[in-house]
């Protein structure tokens, strides 16, 4: 029991030991010991997912920590829940963390703020540790709420920045919305079964749903006021506890705060993009497939929405310059593919798509800030070029990174990089549940696949082939990362290349049943891993074929003919201002929500704070007061005779007052 605890705290105490005592140990000291904690916790987790997955251990394992809420009727104990997914979900976490906070001893070496920092690093991963391995709802939102929490600290921490303080304030407001949804969702799953614990939900789940052959009216709940049947009432729920998972997971239309969130360090958005944040959306969706599995409808609103992000991000990627920003909307579609594979129903392929994810997305995001180490700061494509003779183990790591996004292997076989085992079987689940939806899905993965192949070719030509276009004295400086920098891109290299091919049969294979325990629930209706495997073939090589042209087009546009975008761009005006706008969805809001909640505010400050509340209010009484403190001040002049004079006055006053009132 003491295992599994000392995973979840010892980052909290890292964190603690950094955040309070930092100034007195030093920098040093606290990187040393957060950096400590997280390799321990994630040795741990490593060893807690070999027991767990691969054991004949099947029992479902609670570590009580402490009684916590008891109110109305919700009871509900602070406990550990782990099981195989709480194991990957371990593994994911705590080796991206730990591998980001040994990286970041080099990246921020120059800043004077590092024990702060590397307190935040490791509050985040708690938060997202107390996520995954929560046993209830109320836990789960906890660790959801601190992982908002955190990451506004991680993008904002370099707070004197205006663009990094608005884009953790957009980070958080945009979430806020999405919680919303998931607070509402907990709250129709109370009502819907009585309790918030995962046990109790999942095994009272089937009961909800009308018998067969029955009426619909004969499962009949209120709601909030309103009467449904409970099988849309489960539907609701579901809705709702998924508007929170688009919040987390930058799903289309709650997804503008996941590119802005790249203001914060690099080191940041490799573990908020790679393994933690993000993937919460896609944990919790997979955590509660019992309930998702009871409702085909919000299954197609779970597929329709992925397919969107997935084909949405991906045309935005196309044509971003920032470095960090092409990976980011690269993040924002690959979870796309996630949700696309939830929505099918294959719960395995996705959260073995969130596994092999984190490896190579991690990789490019650090990759990343080695060339932004290497040229200054810079983070301007157009102003690289040629660099892969001066930072070779970087450029290397990062080709590696683009072969397994862009899922590079050879068809009919098992070589290939872990993007092309993971990202084919949700490609190939999306055609196999053959439905009109997952046929849409499967198109748009398709296309956004080409897409994919296209902008990270074209970011790994812009970067390391051609002439330099960076200044001569940037290129005079330019230099290959130190190695604790580049330690974690050769761990995270190995994961990106064999990670698909070592876990493939476990996570959607022939061993899958025997790892995952029951961990993931699939239905009786649920078809898809049986017919996953009977695709035509043109459906296994489309994502091949979609990685070859847009690899190919890229090398033509970026090597071959570099004159060639600026002339499609030209051509193309309004399209490459549309996508390089990122479908105006920035516009959009500021002027349907930002404009009118100021306008709104103003109009309140104008006719309430000034007109009444500055007049007659607090303000008003202070404003009076202040003007008769500076009349009576007027009275102390310092001359005797004044002070007499006034004293004269006050006994003429008491000896009237004493006449007049003997007389009456």
């Amino acid at each position: 029991m003491l295992l599994y605890k000392a995973i979840v705290f010892l980052p909290l105490l890292g964190a603690i030991i950094a955040g309070l005592f930092g100034r007195q140990i030093g920098a040093k000291a606290s990187e040393f010991i957060t950096s400590g904690f997280m390799i321990l916790a994630a040795v741990l987790s490593w060893y807690v997912f070999i027991n767990v997955g691969f054991g004949e251990h099947s029992e479902l394992i609670k570590v009580p920590v402490l009684r916590w809420v008891q109110v109305g009727g919700i009871d509900v104990d602070w406990a550990l829940r782990v099981d195989t997914l709480t194991a990957v979900m371990l593994v994911v976490v705590n080796s991206v963390s730990t591998l980001v906070h040994i990286y970041s001893i080099g990246y921020m070496h120059h800043d004077p703020h590092r024990p702060r920092f590397f307190s935040y690093l490791s509050l985040f991963t708690f938060a997202m540790l107390m996520l995954v391995t929560s046993d209830n709802l109320l836990q789960m939102f906890f660790g959801w709420e601190g992982v908002g929490l955190a990451s506004y600290l991680l993008i904002g921490f370099w707070f004197k920045k205006p663009s990094a303080s608005a884009a953790a304030m957009k980070a958080f407001i945009v979430n806020r919305v999405g919680d919303f949804g998931f607070i509402l969702g907990i709250g129709t799953v109370f009502v819907l079964f009585g309790s918030i614990n995962f046990e109790t939900i999942f095994a009272a789940a089937k009961t909800y749903l009308p018998a067969e052959g029955a009426a619909s009216g004969d499962a009949v709940i209120t709601l909030f006021g309103m009467h449904l049947d409970k099988a849309h009432a489960i539907t609701g729920a579901c809705l709702l506890l998924f508007m929170g998972a688009m919040g987390k997971s930058a799903q289309f239309l709650l997804h503008t705060w996941l590119p802005d969130a790249m203001e914060g360090p690099t080191p940041v958005s490799a573990l908020i993009h790679a393994a933690t944040m993000v993937t919460a959306g896609v944990f919790l969706v997979a955590r509660m497939s019992p309930l998702f599995e009871l409702s085909p409808d919000a299954l197609t609103v779970v597929t329709i929405v992925g397919a969107i992000t997935a084909f949405f991000a991906a045309t935005v990627g196309l044509v971003q310059n920032d470095i960090k920003r092409v990976i980011a909307y690269s993040t924002c579609s690959q979870l796309g593919y996630m949700f696309v594979a939830l929505g099918v129903g294959a719960y395995g392929a996705a959260v073995f798509h969130l596994f092999t994810h984190a490896f190579f997305k991690a990789l490019l995001f650090l990759g990343a800030g080695s060339v932004i180490h290497a040229v200054d700061g810079e983070q301007d494509m157009r102003h690289m070029g040629g660099l892969r003779k001066h930072i070779p183990v970087t450029f290397w790591a990062m080709t590696i990174g683009n072969l397994a996004l862009t899922g590079v292997g050879i068809p009919f076989t098992m070589i290939g990089t872990a993007g092309f085992f993971s990202k084919d079987a949700i490609i190939e689940s999306s055609f196999a549940a053959g439905t009109g939806v997952s046929t849409f899905a499967f198109v748009m993965l398709v296309v956004a696949a080409l897409f994919t192949s296209f902008y990270s070719w074209r970011l790994a030509f812009m970067t390391f082939f051609g002439k330099p276009r960076a200044s001569h004295e940037v290129m005079h400086h330019v230099h290959e990362s130190p190695q604790v920098m580049l330690i974690p891109l050769y761990v995270l290299t190995v994961g990106a290349l064999f990670a698909g091919f070592i876990f493939h049969d476990y996570f959607f294979g022939e061993a899958y049943a025997e790892f995952w325990k029951g961990a993931l629930f699939t239905g009786p209706h649920n078809e898809v891993l049986h017919e996953v495997h009977h695709v035509p073939v043109w459906v296994k090589l489309s994502p091949f074929v979609a990685m070859l042209i847009g690899l190919v087009t890229a090398w033509y546009m970026y090597i071959k003919s570099p004159e060639a975008p600026a002339k499609l761009a030209k051509s193309q005006w309004v399209l490459y201002q549309f996508l390089l706008n990122k479908w105006y969805f920035d516009e959009l809001y500021d002027f349907l929500f930002v404009r009118s909640a100021k306008a709104l505010g103003k109009f309140l400050w104008k006719k309430g704070d000034i007109a009444t509340i500055d007049a007659y209010g607090p303000n008003g009484v202070a404003a009076g007061i202040a003007g008769l403190t500076q009349r009576v001040v007027r009275l102390q002049s310092g001359y005797l005779y004044h002070y007499a004079f006034a004293m004269l006055l006050g006994i003429a006053a008491l000896v009237t007052w004493m006449m007049l009132g003997s007389s009456i």
